[in-house]
């Protein structure tokens, strides 16, 4: 592999114009420095593509079907996932690889860390979690709750030892949290950590157990393996900035004693240089690079799943791109016009009202959603019922407290009785806790109302930070359930009727 790319239309300073309405993997191979792997669930990264982008299967009857562009070099057919998985719950299974190397991305299987799948694996992303159009037409991208992983052990064409590679991907730069490691790229092929400098991948949030940039995160940095890496130490990059943009794209390329961390906002705007230099001095192992050539995505080389985060689109590529191939694939970044849409369908809840929510499932329709305590539960509520009662089932609704999920549709719900405390999940049980002004709180106690699942109630209740687990009442307590799973409130039976509400006024 070349360090640096061959001569192309792009080194020679040659109109770009043309290539704007290529495709990503168009534009690097012109630049000399092909795709060995492109992934995306929201549209095709070469002109010509037409093949699967990525498949998903619903839980009704386990049943696949494989999601494709509209056109070739086109956006993902979302209409098509959404009549497949109309009425049941979809799981993204495998995410295709473009290139033609079949470096496809599947279910990611323990390693030095297990997944929560009940075999140790990692947990599927739910289908729906990360709605977006590109240029008017709707597609969907990969929410990564903690426990959710993607990977390739075996991918064909990557970067091995200290050969040269790039990387981007397209990310929301609003979901992150501190945990490791939210990453893409290049990882061991064992799922273990086997050393310094076995790894290079975009890694996005605020872990600071290594390094970090200016301010107080996320940042775009490098997991290079036993560390996070922002510039030449493995301390602290002043001109790696915090990010705030919705839609960011993100670039690492590196090569022998080389590397570059690029970025910028991928609705508009040009890269920025974060760090361009020779390879981190405080540390050994990092120079040369032991790379191995596997491929992760939203997880660390070692199958830490402890992170969260957002994937839309992005590719690997053979060799080291200059930065004007890079300019001219943020430029068609720029020009597939990412922008955000509803999160919630179903009846809309109005914000300020308040709400009663009565269950659905044959023999229990006499109760409704309550608590006791810090217990969130149902109970037999009628007008006969005290005024305590009456309290304790009445629910404010508010805007979501996490406000990236509250631009799009999402709302918390606050105690009639307890002013100040929310509903909100922890460990997957609902509890109604006093709102501590966390992040965490925050994104726990936001809910994204749907359209029910059995039809007879007007609401489904999911959750943001969760999006394949919904509020299911199970022996009477609340729950944030998937449809099926390892723990016993996840069983499928009743499932359908279990997360399906009858939104009412408030009985307070």
């Amino acid at each position: 592999m070349a360090v640096f790319s061959k001569p192309s239309i792009l080194a020679l300073g040659l109109a770009l114009t043309p290539l704007i309405a290529a495709g990503p993997c168009d534009i690097y191979s012109s630049g000399g420095t092909p795709c060995i792997a492109a992934h995306s669930t929201t549209r095709a990264l070469y002109s010509s593509y037409n093949g699967p982008l990525y498949q998903v299967k619903r839980a009704s009857d386990s049943s696949t079907t494989t999601i494709t562009p509209l056109s070739a070099g086109g956006v993902a057919n979302a209409a098509a996932q959404d009549t497949f998985c109309a009425g049941t719950t979809c799981l993204i299974t495998i995410i295709y690889d473009q290139s033609g190397n079949g470096n496809d991305l599947t279910q990611a299987p323990p390693g030095g860390f297990s997944g929560p799948d009940v075999n140790g694996y990692d947990n599927l992303a739910g289908a729906i979690g990360a709605p977006v159009t590109l240029n008017g037409q709707k597609a969907y991208g990969v929410f990564v709750s903690p426990g959710t992983g993607y990977r390739n052990n075996e991918a064909v064409g990557t970067a091995v030892n200290d050969e040269a590679e790039g990387m981007y991907a397209v990310l929301d730069g609003t979901h992150y949290n501190d945990g490791c490691c939210f990453d893409y790229g290049n990882a061991e092929t064992n799922s273990l950590d086997t050393g310094n400098g076995h790894m290079e991948a975009i890694y996005f949030g605020t872990n600071t157990a290594w390094g970090s940039g200016a301010g107080s995160g996320p940042w775009l940095m490098a997991d290079l393996e036993n560390g996070l890496f922002s510039g030449q130490s493995s301390d602290y990059n002043s001109g790696d900035p915090s990010i705030s943009y919705r839609f960011f794209t993100t670039i690492l390329k590196g090569g022998p004693n080389l590397w570059a961390l690029r970025g910028a906002n991928a609705a508009s705007g040009s890269l920025s240089t974060y760090y361009s230099g020779v390879r981190p001095t405080d540390q050994s192992g990092y120079n040369p690079m032991s790379k191995e050539g596997a491929i992760i995505l939203g997880i660390g080389g070692d199958n830490s799943v402890s992170a969260q985060g957002t994937f839309y689109e992005g590719a690997m590529t053979d060799g080291y791109p200059t930065d004007a191939t890079e300019n001219a694939v943020q430029a068609n970044i720029v020009a597939a016009k990412y922008a955000t849409t509803s999160l919630t369908s179903g009846t809309a809840l109005s914000v300020g009202s308040s709400v009663s929510l009565k269950v659905t499932t044959s023999g229990y329709d006499t109760r409704y959603l309550a608590h006791t305590g810090s217990t969130v539960n149902t109970q037999v509520v009628s007008s006969s019922s005290s005024t305590a009662l009456k309290q304790q089932a009445s629910w404010t609704v508010r805007t979501g407290l996490s406000s990236t999920a509250a631009a799009n549709g999402c709302v918390s719900f606050e105690s009639v009785d307890t002013p100040g405390s929310y509903i909100r999940h922890a460990n997957f049980a609902l509890l109604l806790n006093a709102n501590d002004g966390t992040k965490l709180f925050a994104e726990d106690a936001t809910f994204c109302p749907q359209s029910s699942f059995n039809g007879d109630g007007t609401n489904s209740v999911r959750a943001w930070s969760y999006p394949t687990r919904y509020w299911r009442h199970y022996e009477n307590t609340l729950y944030v359930a998937s449809n099926g799973g390892v723990n016993t409130f996840d069983a499928s039976t009743a499932w359908t009727d279990d997360v399906s509400w009858v939104v009412g006024s408030g009985f307070a």
